[in-house]
C-alpha cells in the first residue's frame, strides 16, 4: 500500500512563514512539535502534539495554563461579552425547577432545583398534593459535589443515592433512610459513573439491592480499573467489603448495565451490552442473586443506552421495545416463561419509550422533530393520543404504574420550560401540576421546520427559531446546533439563556441529522461506523439549507456541538472550512485513531470502529478531525471548550486538536481553547459552571458573526 503522510512537520515548520495579513493565532502561545509517527496498515501517520496527551505533567500544565490567558484575553476584549453575560444571568434564573420524577408506593421521588443554587436536591412528596421535603442537598457536602443518580426502594423507605466530585462522575453510593433522614453507616465507591453508569435495582423486601461496580484499586492493574464492571448484591447494614459479586464477572471488558424493576421490585429487568452503540442481553430475575437471559442482541433492544426508557412491566410479563427487522419499533410482551410476542407491530413514528398504567401502557413516540404518546390497553389496541402540543416539544419521563390510571408526564418546548401534567387514562383528561416560570416572555418565538437535502438525498428536519418580526435577510448571524450519534435524538427543548440571541436579531437552528433517534434506530444505524460520514454530509446540508432559504451566509452562520457533537464540529472544520464563520465544540472528540486509548474510548469502539482493524481505520483515518487539518488552510473562528476531569471524551482531544489548528490556519479567525478547571463532561456541571460555559459560546458567537446587541 502506497504511505500516506497527512500532517507532516514540514509543512508545520513551513506554516510560519505564510500569509501576508495578521494571523491572530501567531499570538496564540508556542506550541512544540514532535516528530513521532504511528504506522497503520502501511500508513504512516503524524502526530506532533501527542505530548499534549499528558495531562500530568509541568508542561502540559503551563500550556493550559497559556492558553487559558490567550482566551481570557481575547474573549474579554469583545463589547459584546458584558451586556450578553448580564442578560445571561438574568435569563438562567428561573422559578424552582423539577425533574426525573420517580413515583414508587404513592410517594413521588424527584430532583429539584432553585437557579442559583449549584445544584440539584432529592426531593420526595406524597402523590399527588403532599408537601415537598428535602432529602438529600450535596450544596452542604462542599464544593464541586454533585448527584449522578438516585434509586427509591420498592416501598419507598429508602433512597440509594450517588455523589461525585468535580465533573468526574466517578460515583460513590450512600444509602438514605427516609424516615429518619440519616445514612445508613455503609458507603459503596467504585460504583460506576462516567465509562459505565451506575444502577441500581432494589429487593423486593428492601433488605438489600443489586448495583454496579467497578473494580476495586489492587484487584486489577491500574489500567483496567474503567472496565470489567459486574453486578454485586449488597445487604442493608452489611460490611460493603462482604458483598458478593452475583453477575458478570469477565462478562465483557465493556459492559455495560441497566434496570428496570416493576411495581414494588417483585420482578426485575437486566440490560447488558457490550459498548455505548451496541445492543442488549435481556435478562430477568429469579432470585435476589439470579438471573435468566430471555432475549440475545438479535432482537436489537436498547435500553441499557439511557437514550430511552424502552422497557416496563405489566404484571407478570415485561414489555419492551425491540429494532430486529423494525427500524421505527415494535413492542414485544415477554411471558414469565420467556415466550416472546408482538404487542405492537411497526408503524409510521418511531418507539421512543413505554410506560405501564392501569388497564395497558403509553408509548412515547417520535418523528423527526416532533414526538407524542399514544395509550393502548392491554392487548394492545390504540385507545387514544395523549392531548399534548403536536408540535414543538419533547417529552421526558413519564412516571406511572400498572396499579394506577394516572400517569406523571413530563415535557418540555421550544419556548416551555419543564412542565408537568397529571395524565388521567380513563378518560384522556390532563392537568398541569407543576410547571417552571421563566424570566422572560418567549410567546413571541416562532418555529418553522424545513428538510434540508443531503448529499445522497436524504430530507434532513431543520427547526428554526426566531422571534416574531424577524425576517430573513441573507445575513442574519445563525448558529446550528447538531449532534448525530449514538440514537441520542435532538429533541425540542427549552432554549433559556439563548433568547439572548433571539432578541438581537440571530437565528437559531437545530438539525435532525443521522445517527440520532430521530426516525427509530434505522436513522441511528445509518449514522455510526462506516457510515459516519453522513452525518457529516447531513450537517452540512443543514447548514446550507439556511443560507439556501435566505436566512444567513457563510460570513453570519455558526455551528455549535458538543460530545459526539464535537466530533461533527470537527469534521464540519476540516471538510467544509470556507462554509462557515464561526465554530464552538465542547468536550469534542477529534483524534479518532487514539481516542480507544482513553477508557471510554474502548466503550465507543462498537459506534465508531478501531484503528486496530484496516476496514475502521480506513474511515476513521478518511474523517479524524485532527488528521485531516490542511497548513495554510483558512478556518473559521473556532472556541473549543474541555474540562480537566472529562471521563467520556479525553481532554487532549481539544488541546491537540486545538495546537494544531492554531498552527495551520492562515485566516484572521481566532482559534481559542477554553480548559475549565473542576469540570468534567458537563454532566454534573453546577449552574455557575454551565452558565459561564453559555456566556462565553454566545459572546464568541455575537463577536464573530456580527450580532448587535440591543
Amino acid at each position: 500500500m502506497k504511505t500516506k503522510l497527512k500532517l507532516t512537520i514540514i509543512a508545520f515548520i513551513l506554516l510560519w512563514f505564510s500569509g501576508c495579513k495578521h494571523n491572530p493565532n501567531a499570538d496564540a502561545p508556542k506550541t512544540p512539535i514532535d516528530s513521532i509517527t504511528d504506522n497503520y496498515f502501511g500508513t504512516t501517520v503524524a502526530d506532533p502534539y501527542r505530548w499534549l496527551e499528558d495531562g500530568s505533567s509541568h508542561m502540559v500544565k503551563k500550556w493550559i495554563d497559556e492558553q487559558n490567558n490567550f482566551t481570557d484575553k481575547i474573549l474579554s476584549s469583545f463589547s459584546e461579552g458584558s451586556p450578553i453575560s448580564k442578560r445571561i444571568d438574568t435569563l438562567s434564573v428561573t422559578s424552582v425547577e423539577q425533574f426525573s420524577p420517580e413515583l414508587i408506593n404513592g410517594k413521588l421521588f424527584f430532583l429539584q432545583y432553585s437557579p442559583p443554587q449549584a445544584q440539584p436536591v432529592i426531593a420526595y412528596k406524597d402523590w399527588p398534593d403532599g408537601k415537598v421535603s428535602i432529602l438529600v442537598d450535596p450544596n452542604k457536602m462542599g464544593t464541586n459535589v454533585a448527584i449522578t443518580d438516585f434509586w427509591p426502594s420498592s416501598r419507598g423507605n429508602y433512597v440509594a443515592y450517588g455523589i461525585a466530585h468535580g465533573g468526574n462522575e466517578a460515583t460513590t453510593i450512600h444509602i438514605l433512610n427516609v424516615r429518619t433522614g440519616k445514612d445508613f453507616p455503609e458507603v459503596i465507591t467504585n460504583a460506576g459513573g462516567g465509562t459505565t453508569s451506575p444502577a441500581v435495582v432494589w429487593d423486593a423486601n428492601e433488605k438489600g439491592f443489586t448495583y454496579v461496580r467497578l473494580p476495586l484499586p489492587g484487584t486489577v492493574p491500574d489500567d483496567d480499573l474503567q472496565f470489567y464492571a459486574a453486578l454485586y448484591h449488597h445487604t442493608l447494614g452489611q460490611s460493603v467489603k462482604n458483598d458478593p459479586l452475583v453477575f458478570g464477572k469477565n462478562l465483557s471488558k465493556v459492559a455495560e448495565y441497566s434496570f428496570v424493576p416493576s411495581e414494588g421490585s417483585i420482578h426485575a429487568a437486566l440490560f447488558v451490552h457490550f459498548g455505548d452503540g451496541s445492543p442488549d442481553y435481556v435478562y430477568v430475575r429469579t432470585n435476589e442473586n439470579s438471573w435468566k437471559q430471555v432475549l440475545d442482541t438479535k432482537a436489537n433492544v436498547r435500553v441499557a443506552s439511557e437514550v430511552n426508557s424502552g422497557a416496563t412491566w405489566d404484571g407478570d410479563n415485561l414489555l419492551i421495545i425491540s429494532y430486529e427487522n423494525a427500524p421505527m419499533g415494535k413492542l414485544l410482551s415477554i411471558s414469565p416463561s420467556g415466550k416472546s410476542t408482538v404487542l405492537v407491530p411497526q408503524g409510521n413514528w418511531a418507539f421512543n419509550a413505554v410506560s405501564s398504567i392501569k388497564g395497558g401502557f403509553l408509548i412515547t413516540k417520535v418523528l423527526g422533530p416532533d414526538w407524542k404518546i399514544d395509550q393502548y390497553n392491554r392487548q394492545g389496541k390504540l385507545i387514544r393520543t395523549v392531548g399534548l402540543p403536536n408540535t414543538g416539544i419533547g417529552i421526558g419521563t413519564i412516571a406511572s404504574s400498572s396499579s394506577s390510571e394516572q400517569a406523571l408526564i413530563t415535557y418540555s418546548g421550544w419556548k416551555i420550560p419543564e412542565r408537568w401534567v397529571q395524565y388521567n387514562s380513563s378518560n384522556g383528561d390532563l392537568k398541569t401540576i407543576f410547571e417552571v416560570k421563566p424570566s422572560a416572555d418567549y410567546s413571541n418565538v416562532q418555529v418553522k421546520i424545513i428538510d434540508a437535502i443531503s448529499k445522497d438525498g436524504t430530507k434532513i428536519p431543520v427547526s428554526i427559531l426566531y422571534m416574531k418580526g424577524t425576517k430573513p435577510n441573507g445575513k442574519r448571524p445563525t448558529i446550528v446546533y447538531g449532534y448525530g450519534g449514538f440514537g441520542i435524538p435532538t429533541a425540542p427543548h427549552f432554549i433559556g439563556p439563548y433568547l439572548v440571541w433571539l432578541e438581537n436579531g440571530g437565528i437559531l437552528a437545530y438539525a435532525n441529522i443521522r445517527g440520532g433517534g430521530e426516525f427509530g434506530e434505522g436513522w441511528h444505524e445509518s449514522g455510526m461506523l462506516n457510515k459516519k460520514q453522513n452525518v457529516f454530509d447531513d450537517m452540512y446540508a443543514a447548514a446550507e439549507a439556511m443560507v439556501k432559504n435566505h436566512w444567513t451566509d457563510s460570513e453570519h452562520l455558526g455551528l455549535l456541538g458538543a460530545s459526539n457533537g464535537g466530533l461533527l464540529m470537527g469534521a464540519e472544520i476540516t471538510q467544509h472550512p470556507g462554509a462557515f464563520k464561526a465554530v464552538v465544540s465542547f468536550v469534542g472528540i477529534y483524534d479518532m485513531i487514539r481516542a480507544e486509548k482513553f477508557p471510554n474510548g474502548q466503550y465507543n469502539i462498537s459506534e465508531y470502529g478501531t484503528a486496530t482493524k484496516q476496514d475502521d481505520f480506513d474511515w476513521l483515518f478518511a474523517y479524524s478531525p485532527y488528521h485531516n487539518v490542511i497548513p495554510g488552510t483558512p478556518y473559521p473562528a473556532v472556541l473549543l471548550e474541555t474540562g480537566v476531569n472529562d471521563p467520556r471524551v479525553a481532554p487532549w482531544q481539544s488541546r491537540k486538536f486545538a495546537a494544531s489548528l492554531q498552527a495551520a490556519s492562515n485566516s484572521d479567525n481566532p482559534v481559542l481553547l477554553l480548559t475549565r478547571m473542576n469540570e468534567g463532561h458537563g454532566v454534573t456541571a453546577s449552574f455557575s459552571q454551565r452558565v459561564g460555559n453559555t456566556a462565553a459560546a454566545i459572546t464568541f458567537f455575537a463577536h464573530e458573526l456580527g450580532l448587535k446587541f440591543k
